[in-house]
């Protein structure tokens, strides 16, 4: 049977025996007809909270975050939409655009203005929040479980302060958008590595789709309850086409919580089993635009895979490792990915992107991960403690046949668009 793999911007068609293939995607809804008017009438009709028009006054300056260009937040039709409903009450001088970067790298002139149309890009000011520039953040006292807060200097000092986001499962954090624009998105680097330190994502409870009782989201929730000051949160869903499918705004975890109900319907998917091998993406461009990111990927597929079996990824990481911050370092610090994780859980401190090679060992001890990838080649990857592969269905008759008689894979298309879990 052919499936159709989200790869980059095209997609990458794979060949694999049918009668051990279980396929599992997504619940599929169809895009709005009417993106604007949807976004609109979440403006003005919130879940909680009143309407966005109502919270602002003349003079007033503005703040809104938006994700960043790893991310596939329709921020060409949430951006205007805001400003539009603002039109009239606050001048676009008034108003900055910040780009949640995290500890991720800025985006460029021209990357801001392919994410938000050109119009838009010279209408307001865009700022990329950068984690360590000391002099661009604002000390906001400690808070959650000794949580030290630093935030973007713009935000804090804002009188209106607006998230737009989308939200999708997330592999530590339980979901992603909502106050994750905030914190990380917009807190300095002390921050986040507190956020995301071994102890909090070596916790059980810290994995897809768990909010409460998941130490990194507590926090999270903590952090931004207590010094994040969100007026107003807006987040999407959005289909494989990354369409948008659903629409939520209002109260920040109000909103959050209803829009996290609705993206677990669409994600979570039962199976029957464990499967020998399970074949899995990053859901596309801009998702698995480098290795980093396509980690979700990997930590998706090993819910799912045997102890000792395989994963196959299909990333197209067009941005490398990528090359800026420390991961490929950190990744290629130890001699296997048992070595690194134990190095990681004993350490005290916490390096920028440490997180990340944490979750990628914890996969890497469980199964073998093999990597297909346009943008890495296979000396890179086994540096990473990863193999490679240019024929993925070869690779995956390869695994079946030494697996044995009655192996199967699953095939999760979209990535971790699609968190399976085993049925009761």
């Amino acid at each position: 049977m052919r499936v159709r793999l989200a790869y980059g911007e095209h997609g990458l068609d794979v060949d694999l025996p049918a009668e051990r293939t279980v396929v599992v995607e997504p619940a599929y809804a169809d895009g709005a007809a009417d993106p604007a008017a949807l976004l609109r009438d979440t403006l003005r009709r919130p879940v909680a909270g009143s309407p966005l028009r109502e919270l602002v006054r003349p003079g007033q300056t503005v703040a809104i975050s938006m994700c960043d260009g790893t991310r596939a937040q329709p921020r060409h039709l949430m951006i205007p939409a805001v400003l539009d409903e603002l039109s009239g009450i606050v001048d676009d001088a008034d108003v900055v655009v910040l780009v949640a970067t995290g500890t991720h790298r800025g985006n460029s002139p021209a990357e801001i203005e392919a994410m938000l149309g050109a119009d838009v890009a010279a209408r307001v000011r865009v700022v990329n929040h950068d984690a360590r520039d000391a002099s661009s953040l604002v000390w906001c006292g400690t808070h959650g479980e000794g949580v030290p807060v630093w935030l973007n200097r713009h935000w804090v000092e804002a009188d209106v302060r607006i998230t737009t986001g989308f939200v999708e499962p997330h592999f530590f954090a339980g979901f992603s958008g909502g106050p994750k624009l905030v914190a990380p998105g917009l807190a300095g680097l002390d921050t986040v590595l507190t956020l995301h330190d071994a102890r909090r994502i070596g916790h059980p409870s810290a994995t897809w789709a768990v909010c409460e009782g998941n130490p990194v989201h507590d926090d999270i929730r903590a952090v931004v309850a207590g010094a994040g000051n969100v007026d107003f949160a807006f987040d999407v869903l959005l289909n494989r086409e990354q369409r948008i499918v659903a629409a939520f705004g209002g109260e920040l975890f109000a909103m959050h919580a209803a829009a996290r109900a609705a993206a677990r319907e669409l994600a979570m998917r039962p199976v029957d089993g464990l499967f020998d091998v399970v074949v899995t993406t990053n859901s596309g461009f801009p998702l698995d635009q480098n290795l980093y990111q396509s980690v979700k990927g990997m930590t998706a597929a090993a819910t799912i895979v045997k102890e000792g079996g395989v994963i196959v990824c299909a990333a197209e990481c067009r941005d490398g490792f990528p090359d800026h911050g420390s991961y490929r370092e950190v990744l290629s610090s130890a001699v296997s990915p048992r070595a690194l994780l134990d190095e990681i859980t004993a350490r005290p401190d916490t390096r920028p992107d440490q997180w990340q090679v944490q979750m990628q060992a914890k996969v890497q001890t469980k199964a073998r991960v093999v990597v297909h990838a346009a943008g890495l080649g296979e000396e890179e990857l086994r540096a990473a403690h990863l193999d490679w592969t240019d024929d993925i269905g070869a690779t995956v008759r390869a695994a079946l046949d030494a697996a044995g008689e009655g192996a199967r894979v699953c095939v999760l298309p979209e990535g971790p668009q699609t968190i399976p879990y085993v049925r009761d």
